[in-house]
């Protein structure tokens, strides 16, 4: 199915636009008229189509991670040839956001590893470059196997989820035991997830919670899901709070030089990563 989006960034700027730091407490959950079609229908597919059966699926598809082993500067080129040159919202390739964000946490003197995890935390993407549809690749993440908050983004559409109609799913807890951890529960797919198998061997705690749970605006940003979390997820999650305004509005500062600064990061992920990963 076709995604809804024209591209993946058009979906970077709606996140963005929602959780801009200038908008007042009432506007943070405007999902009226206003609210772009194509993101309206983003969400429709998102929430219809990931349930619990087929989060665990793509975890047997991808996790096997026998697609192509190829070095993480390979993936960020290959990454780079999902820009739609027709997206009026932004004229950056996702190198470039990469390296803004990347570059806005090094500025602010964070150590190595979170420069380092700034600049790759969106090569989950790839997933879209090789086949997958949009609204399994990016999107606010959010549990499955247990109720869905209201805090989850036009959440109304998770009445047409298959995952609603079985009682088992539908409870505070669902399928999960209080406080048993995130590690411990099935996440919505996405990029996050995946990124997060492929370099888990190889980064800081730290770095992992950020790019496994950037997206998942639900707890980090709106506090549902807290019978969930145990300490270890609570200390992590003000490292992904910290990350998150980096993500978000790093896009509205000057574009990179990508030529310049390459030597830079080549170096910086040679420090961390082998010459090649398994994806």
């Amino acid at each position: 199915m076709e995604g809804p989006l024209h591209s993946l960034d058009q979906w970077d700027d709606d996140v963005k636009s929602r959780y801009s730091p200038e908008k007042s407490e009432s506007e943070f959950r405007n999902y009226g008229d206003t609210v772009p079609p194509v993101v309206r229908e983003f969400y429709r597919q998102n929430h219809i189509y990931q349930t619990r059966e087929f989060v665990l699926a793509q975890k047997d598809k991808w996790l096997k991670k026998d697609r192509v082993r190829m070095s993480i500067m390979e993936a960020m080129h290959q990454l780079n040839q999902l820009v739609d040159d027709s997206d009026p919202d932004t004229d950056l390739s996702q190198i470039e956001h990469n390296l803004q964000t990347a570059e806005a946490i090094r500025r602010d003197g964070y150590p190595r590893w979170m420069i380092l995890t700034g600049f790759i935390h969106d090569l989950g993407k790839i997933l879209w470059y090789w086949g997958e549809p949009q609204w399994s690749v990016v999107g606010d993440t959010f549990p499955v196997g247990c109720a869905y908050s209201d805090k989850i983004v036009f959440h109304q559409f998770f009445q047409d989820n298959p995952d609603s109609k079985t009682p088992e799913y539908q409870t505070e807890l669902g399928v999960y035991s209080r406080h048993c951890g995130l590690d411990q529960v099935d996440m919505s797919w996405g990029h996050d997830e995946y990124l997060y198998h492929v370099v888990k061997d190889y980064l800081p705690p730290e770095a992992l919670y950020m790019i496994r749970y950037h997206s998942c605006y639900p707890i980090h940003r709106e506090g549902a899901y807290a019978h969930l979390l145990n300490a270890k997820d609570r200390e992590m999650f003000e490292w992904v709070k910290k990350f998150n305004p980096y993500d978000l509005y790093s896009k509205g500062h000057a574009k990179p030089d990508a030529e310049k600064l390459w030597p830079f990061y080549e170096d910086l992920v040679d420090e961390f990563f082998p010459k090649q990963l398994a994806w």
